[in-house]
């Protein structure tokens, strides 16, 4: 438990410090891959029906999670085996491969370097890296707005949430997280190749970002006070537009950042070519600018470190305790 928070911290501060380097191999690549080889298998196996695709789906759930944390748990009982130094290598390196606050500040940034320069075309290239909408329609504050959102989103899925699935099972618990999470972003759309098939990957991401998600949201609070916004509106528009998204989790952190910013997110967007009508996040106290990118990195980058000094107090006390 002791090497498992260790490693969390240090993989936090290599995450910072390196990113993710597009010529690295990343392990949510095989991931990836592993996802794609069982949904290619189980679409020959099961029928195309409804009930045949929720059973592929719910397969593809456990075989993908379960491939992914034995593998990761296989690994560091091997090097444990070796030594608890060796462990504490590897475990390092895979905290710093599951967390993602450096490369979600690098890729939004690309998003803002190419406003600045007045370049929407590039912007909306950039944005599309990192947002599953359609961005060929959006204008300079469409793309700006897109890239806050996912910035927002993300400080939980791609930060917070992980970062708490570790503290509890370690790395290989961190594994898990990341499996069901990136099943989510790759089949968890309801269209018609994926509104059954992706059900279980959905409805489980959903599970397992319930409590992250909310937790995220109070940090993201915290945070806003610490970094010169306004955390008092953060809390006013939190508790009025949480619940304004189809997913139960996604408005919590959109909906404190919209207030911290004091401007309104969310709205309609194109997904695959159909326009989807949805609730706005936040007043439109002022526009959005692109500004505002560098602004939702300050604020990720406060409640990711105040959610890692404030979790890993509380974990380290419960290992003196117990």
């Amino acid at each position: 438990m002791k090497v498992s928070l260790l490693a969390l911290l240090l993989g936090f501060l290599l995450d910072l410090a390196v990113g993710d380097p597009h010529w690295m191999w990343h392990p949510i690549r095989a991931i990836g891959g592993l996802i794609t080889w069982w949904e290619n298998i189980l679409r020959k196996i099961f029928p195309r029906t409804k009930t045949g695709e929720l059973a592929g789906g719910v397969v593809l759930v456990v075989m993908v999670t379960g491939i992914t944390t034995a593998v990761a748990a296989g690994i560091l009982a091997a090097v444990q085996w070796v030594g608890w130094w060796l462990r504490l290598v590897v475990e390092t390196m895979m905290c710093y491969q599951i967390l993602a606050t450096r490369a979600l500040k690098d890729e939004s940034m690309k998003v803002y370097d190419a406003l600045k320069t007045g370049d929407v075309g590039a912007g909306r290239q950039a944005v599309s890296m990192i947002v599953g909408r359609d961005t060929d329609r959006l204008d300079a504050e469409g793309v700006t707005k897109a890239a806050v959102e996912t910035v927002a989103e993300n400080t939980s899925d791609g930060i917070i949430a992980p970062m708490l699935y570790m503290l509890i099972g370690g790395a290989a618990l961190g594994f898990f997280y990341k499996a069901v999470n990136t099943m989510d972003s790759m089949v968890g759309y309801k269209n018609d190749k994926y509104l059954y098939f992706g059900r279980a990957a959905a409805l489980f991401d959903d599970v397992l970002n319930y409590i992250p998600a909310r937790v995220s949201a109070y940090m993201m609070i915290l945070a806003s006070s610490f970094c010169g916004l306004d955390g008092k509106h953060a809390i006013e528009i939190y508790k009025r537009d949480r619940y304004n998204h189809a997913s139960p989790n996604s408005a919590h952190t959109e909906a404190v950042m919209a207030g911290a910013l004091h401007v309104q997110l969310a709205g309609d967007a194109w997904y695959f070519g159909v326009l989807h009508e949805k609730k706005t996040i936040g007043d439109p106290d002022r526009a959005v600018v692109c500004d505002d990118i560098p602004l939702a990195n300050r604020l990720l980058y406060m409640t990711a470190t105040i959610s890692l000094v404030i979790f890993g107090l509380v974990k380290g006390l419960l290992i003196l305790l117990f």
